[in-house]
């Protein structure tokens, strides 16, 4: 290779530290996860209105969260009933913060690496002590610290304002009587929800493109060797639980962050929006629904359910008064059924695309 040929690889080399070598997969698809990028980038100018922005803020949110715990599930094989935990941590060390009288960017900043450590520790501590253990076991054990940190945020009303939560005040430039600009911009008023929005745009965006560079690195290649054949990896010298303790820390921060981003967006936390077992199950929906194995998955899949979640309701009532005639099809799609069809959509991807939507677009030819 000559010195001129070197040279036209450095930039390439140097990019793929921040950029990922992995793409998504063909040109369209490609193209596809692109056009997804760009909707989120101008989700406030393309769809207008709260509860557009709060659903964009969320599916944001909600990508981080599943793609570390896809960094867990996915890449590594290890089933974790915790994640919430980690998750509420992140969101109960801002809320806390800010809930307690401190104020500005510091609070923020302070209590989002604390939840972050805090969230590190026990992901070590849980790792060390439990993943030596059997698949089952270790599942049923982080099942159980999750109901116990559910319990404690339930009645430690002092610090976390038990069942009712956390109410707290955001940097001002965050609050909705904030106008950036003095006129609309494209018909937008940007105003303190729109930077919070921003905020998390930008947050989740670096996250995912750190995960992306983790898991194409040497220690990615490692992680998934050990989801095939752990005895294979620790018999060639690795330290399996230690790889698997750090995925753990590695995903828990990652969880935490995301979870203080939510605090952020709903200025408020309690027990039922970060901690419960049910989005737990929403966190496995969308990894499954998404693809297990491919952070590109954790995006499809957050999008999927998110948008079903917010206006599956909507459609279902549209459908069910344009059948209105038809009394038992009218019934069937009432809008108070729609978690009856998010859980047909559910079946039907694990029977028919047992890859997730995304592992079936990357492998089709």
């Amino acid at each position: 290779m000559t010195l001129a040929q070197q040279g036209d690889r450095r930039p390439v080399r140097w990019l793929s530290w921040f950029v990922s070598d992995d793409p998504p997969g063909r040109i369209p698809l490609n193209i596809f996860m692109l056009a997804i990028l760009l909707v989120l980038a101008f989700a406030p100018f393309l769809f207008p209105g709260t509860k557009a922005l709060g659903v964009s803020a969320r599916i944001c949110i909600f990508v981080i969260l599943v793609a570390s715990y896809d960094l867990m599930l996915g890449y590594t094989g290890i089933v974790s009933f915790a994640h919430t935990m980690f998750f509420g941590i992140g969101a109960y060390g801002v809320a806390i913060m800010l809930a307690k009288g401190w104020v500005g960017w510091g609070a923020v900043v302070l209590g989002a690496t604390a939840g972050a450590a805090v969230a590190a520790v026990i992901a070590a501590l849980i790792g060390m002590l439990s993943l030596r253990l059997r698949a089952i076991f270790f599942s049923m054990i982080t099942l159980a610290i999750a109901s116990f940190a559910q319990i404690v945020a339930e009645q430690w009303r002092n610090l976390t304002g038990g069942e009712d939560g956390l109410t707290f005040s955001v940097p001002a430039i965050l609050r909705p009587s904030f106008h950036l600009f003095a006129k609309p911009v494209l018909g937008i008023t940007v105003n303190g929800p729109v930077i919070t929005y921003y905020i998390a745009f930008a947050v989740a965006l670096i996250l995912f493109l750190i995960m992306l560079r983790v898991v194409n690195s040497p220690l990615g290649l490692v992680l998934r060797a050990i989801r095939e054949n752990e005895f294979r990896v620790e018999a060639m010298g690795y330290q399996v639980v230690a790889y698997r303790t750090l995925v753990c820390v590695l995903s828990a921060v990652m969880a935490a962050l995301a979870g203080a981003l939510m605090a952020l967006v709903l200025r408020y936390n309690g027990p039922d929006v970060t901690l419960s077992f049910s989005l737990m199950i929403d966190i496995l929906l969308m990894v499954v629904i998404g693809g297990m194995g491919s952070l590109y998955g954790a995006v499809i899949g957050s999008i999927v359910v998110v948008l079903a979640e917010y206006y599956l309701q909507n459609v279902l009532a549209s459908i069910s008064a344009a059948i209105v005639g038809m009394p038992v099809m009218s019934a069937l799609f009432h809008p108070d059924r729609w978690l009856l069809w998010l859980g047909i959509i559910f079946v039907l991807i694990v029977t028919f695309l047992p890859q997730g939507i995304f592992g079936r677009l990357r492998s089709r030819r």
